[in-house]
Formats: C-alpha cells, sequence, structure tokens
C-alpha cells in the first residue's frame, strides 16, 4: 500500500473521532492492535471507555495540522479542542473550553492500524478545564 492509502487511514479516523463515530474507529484498527496514550496502554476493549469520556465529556476535537508518512508509518500533529460539557474521568463538567497541541504515530498493516502511540499535554488540558490533578 503507498504512503498516501496510509494516510487516507488516518484522515478516516480523525473525521470517525471528531464525529464521535466509536463503531466507524474500531473498524480501522487491525483486531489486535495496541493503543497507547496519555492514560496507559492496551486493546480496543480498554481504549474505547477512554475515547468515548473524550469524545462525550470533553468534546474532543482533532484538527490535522501536519502529517507526514515513511514506509507503513504516519505521523500526526494536531491542534485538540473541546468543551467539557458532560462527567468524565470522575469529574462534573466545568463548561470551559482548552486548545492544545497534540501528537499521534500509526502502525499501518494490511489497511488496518495495527499501533497508536498518542502524546498530549494532558497537564495543560486539566488547568484550562479546571480540573484539579490532585
Amino acid at each position: 500500500m503507498s504512503q498516501e492509502h496510509h494516510k487516507q487511514i488516518v484522515r478516516a479516523y480523525v473525521a470517525a473521532f471528531n464525529q464521535g463515530d466509536l463503531e466507524a474507529l474500531c473498524a480501522l484498527f487491525a483486531e489486535d492492535a495496541e493503543i497507547q496514550g496519555v492514560l496507559g496502554k492496551g486493546l480496543m476493549d480498554k481504549v474505547l471507555p477512554v475515547w468515548r469520556q473524550l469524545i462525550e465529556g470533553y468534546g474532543m476535537h482533532l484538527t490535522i495540522e501536519a502529517m507526514v508518512a515513511e514506509g507503513n508509518t504516519v505521523a500526526v500533529l494536531y491542534t485538540e479542542r473541546g468543551t467539557f460539557r458532560a462527567p468524565a474521568f470522575g469529574h462534573s463538567p466545568t463548561w470551559k473550553s482548552y486548545e492544545l497541541v497534540a501528537m499521534e504515530w500509526f502502525v499501518i498493516v494490511d489497511s488496518k492500524i495495527q499501533r497508536r502511540w498518542g502524546a498530549r499535554d494532558a497537564a495543560s488540558q486539566a488547568r484550562q478545564l479546571g480540573i484539579s490533578l490532585e
């Protein structure tokens, strides 16, 4: 598969995430895909509850700022925005908004996401949303 094809898979991931379509998100990943982020790593069963809270609670939306591909790896730089509008991660909504830089790396195998790593400034997000990290 081409690097452009791999980028299209990642664009589909972003579109599904921004639409809150967890079923479409799951369909993009290999059955045994490993997903790693700020809150740990695991398979889809561990990640879906986290994504649901980010989407429903924080109204998380990703804007692609840059994307590069080499071989079967795609790296993306995002602007991540959201508003804390529903209970999430044990906190009540504050109705405050946030904006931060986030990055994700993907490995694509047989047109499926096999591995995904994410990095974002969760401390900045908590400060902007008025959440105590203690």
